[in-house]
């Protein structure tokens, strides 16, 4: 009698579908059409439970090879991205260029994506395109919060009207110098080096990779690191009255500074990407999105260190602003402060998500924020409208237009001079890679996200300070 099994009838007892039931069914064909199938695929299932028996049968040999290779064969761990890009907002999609658009589709095609939106400054990165809103369920993406954890702006509003500012530039430069260190691995020695509480923060002890970073921590508080990073003086234009901030209409003397965690979460982003990398394996084209699960060990770590970078870079700014403020001898009318490359827990749709912004300012409904210019161009004091489809956020500046190479090779220092001139604008430092030529127009920028926030006031640079050696934001 012939035997009639199949294919199915394998895989029904717990052979995969493959080369294997291939090969089996040709053994099958040849050496056993007289016996009966119940016998058979009783037979057929020790081989695939127990191969090594049947490595000396001179039939069932090479199938008991081939079961116990692929027992042992690598396997492919790589997590498939969706088939689709979920759908996700623009806002003034004529400014961004196709590398963000393209870095953000890869995005959207993760499986812990809920939701995503790009912002009109947006411009490529490195994983998630900066200027990039990215919610997800229950992961976190080191790269989706960036190498510069924290980055945030801090404004604080002086009770000096503009008319006592002009004339004094030699005592608001030489302060400004006295009291700021920019570049990458700049520090504080000995009596230069700030106090601040964050340095007692317990979050320092919970793990030994974080309390190796403590020494680090310390010797670079209150510095601001190098890119397009600065502290500045300016003029802040209130054309009414704000009651919440209880500020008078008028033209007020600011400081304005915008950096992040400097070294320190610069080797807790490296640290944690690197593991991300190793635990989720994705496809290359999405490999630098790699997440981590927030209930595994390593992404409750990296939320620790995350939020302790957060609180280190805001702790920066206060000692800067404090410094100065001192310095100059002035009371504080406001203060705003917000913070960009981070990630939250938020409300969505009626379920909790990680919401990652990039390079995005929170724009929850009345969250304050600060969209700076450039060093010639205004910023702006805003509060947030609450948009749902912009994921409560918008732009956290004017964003480049010329990548830093490009602005090299096209800038001279000439037409930097004539556009400083031209605004009344002083520079202490920066390369010819943060002239405001290389970035795109904020007025624009801000006209494209009318619907995301409402602008409080106008900032005017005045005096600007930032790192001389072109160095990227470290």
């Amino acid at each position: 009698m012939n035997n009639n099994i199949t294919g199915n009838n394998l895989i029904e007892i717990g052979y995969t579908e493959g080369k294997i039931v291939g090969l089996a069914l040709d053994i099958l064909k040849e050496n056993f059409t007289e016996i009966e199938e119940k016998e058979l695929l009783a037979l057929f299932k020790k081989v695939k439970d127990y191969p090594e028996s049947f490595l000396d049968d001179e039939v069932l040999n090479p199938l008991a090879t081939a079961v116990i290779e692929e027992a042992n064969a690598p396997k492919d761990e790589t997590i498939k991205l969706l088939n689709h890009v979920k759908p996700y907002a623009v806002f003034g999609p004529d400014y961004i260029e196709e590398g963000a658009r393209n870095q953000m589709n890869i995005a959207m095609k993760l499986p812990v994506t809920v939701a995503g939106a790009l912002m009109p400054d947006a411009h490529q990165g490195y994983g998630l395109p900066i200027g990039g809103v990215l919610a997800t369920r229950n992961a976190i993406i080191p790269y989706g919060v960036g190498v510069d954890i924290g980055c945030r702006m801090a404004l604080s509003i002086f009770d000096i009207p503009e008319k006592h500012y002009f004339g004094k530039d030699a005592m608001y430069k030489r302060e400004l110098i006295a009291f700021t260190k920019f570049g990458a691995g700049q520090n504080f020695t000995g009596n230069e080096k700030a106090d601040h509480e964050v340095l007692e923060n317990e979050a320092f002890n919970s793990t030994p990779f974080l309390k190796n970073l403590h020494g680090k921590a310390w010797a670079q508080l209150g510095t601001s690191g190098g890119g397009n990073h600065f502290v500045e003086w300016g003029i802040i234009d209130f054309s009414e009255r704000d009651e919440i901030l209880n500020i008078d209409k008028g033209r007020y003397v600011a400081l304005l500074t915008h950096s992040g965690s400097r070294g320190f979460g610069a080797t807790v982003a490296g640290h944690y990407t690197k593991l991300a990398k190793d635990i989720c394996k994705l496809p290359k084209e999405a490999a630098n999105l790699a997440y981590l699960d927030l209930n595994s060990a390593e992404g409750q770590e990296y939320w620790i260190a995350m939020n302790l970078a957060g609180d280190y870079a805001s702790a920066c700014h206060e000692v800067i602003h404090k410094r100065l403020t001192k310095a100059i001898g002035a009371k504080v009318l406001a203060k705003v402060e917000n913070h960009h490359n981070f990630a939250w827990k938020e409300m969505f749709n009626g379920e909790e998500v990680i919401v990652h912004r990039k390079g995005a300012t929170p724009a929850g409904k009345g969250v304050m924020g600060i969209i700076p210019g450039s060093m010639t161009a205004p910023g702006f004091l805003v509060r947030g409208k609450g948009e749902m489809s912009s994921i409560n956020s918008a732009s956290h500046g004017a964003g480049r237009q010329m990548s830093r190479t490009k602005a090299i090779q096209s800038i001279t220092k000439s037409d930097m001079k004539a556009i400083l001139k031209d605004h009344n604008v002083t520079l202490i430092g920066a390369g010819l890679d943060e002239a405001p030529m290389a970035y795109k127009d904020i007025n624009k920028v801000m006209a494209a996200q009318t619907e995301l926030v409402d602008v409080v006031a106008k900032f005017e640079p005045k005096m600007v300070r930032m790192a001389d050696d072109g160095s990227r934001e470290d």
